[in-house]
């Protein structure tokens, strides 16, 4: 088990999407690139969806970032609570800066079978 967002979860994450394989993304996540800050009570924590992955570090062209709490990256990247991302944004819980048009994207887009499968992989080994 690892810590959510710690540099051992990221290592853990890498390792089993490496693992994974090609994961068969739709094409409307393909090439979707979001940057994502998840503040926490400490240092937030910069990370970014890239293709479908979810990536340490961000990407310096994504043309939008959003910016999140970290109870509520929990719900939507672990629990996989796609209500929590719409009650977090009308709440005002999710900030986005950029194009937002990226964002409504994302809501969208059913995850494939085995993006499916890796999530629940990271979800059963994070902490």
């Amino acid at each position: 088990m690892a810590e959510f967002l710690s540099d051992e979860w990221f290592a853990a994450v890498e390792k089993i999407r490496d693992e994974a394989g090609d994961l068969d993304v739709p094409p409307q996540l393909a090439d979707l690139q979001l940057n994502l800050r998840v503040t926490t009570d400490g240092d937030d924590v910069e990370m970014s969806l890239n293709g479908g992955n979810l990536e340490r570090g961000q990407i310096a062209d994504a043309g939008t970032t959003i910016i999140l709490p970290k109870e509520l990256a929990v719900k939507l990247f672990i629990e996989q609570d796609q209500s929590a991302g719409m009650q977090g944004f009308m709440s005002g819980q999710i900030k986005v800066e950029g194009d937002m048009s990226k964002m409504m994207a994302m809501q969208s887009v059913q995850p494939s079978a085995k993006q499916q499968e890796l999530q629940k992989k990271i979800a059963d080994m994070t902490d």
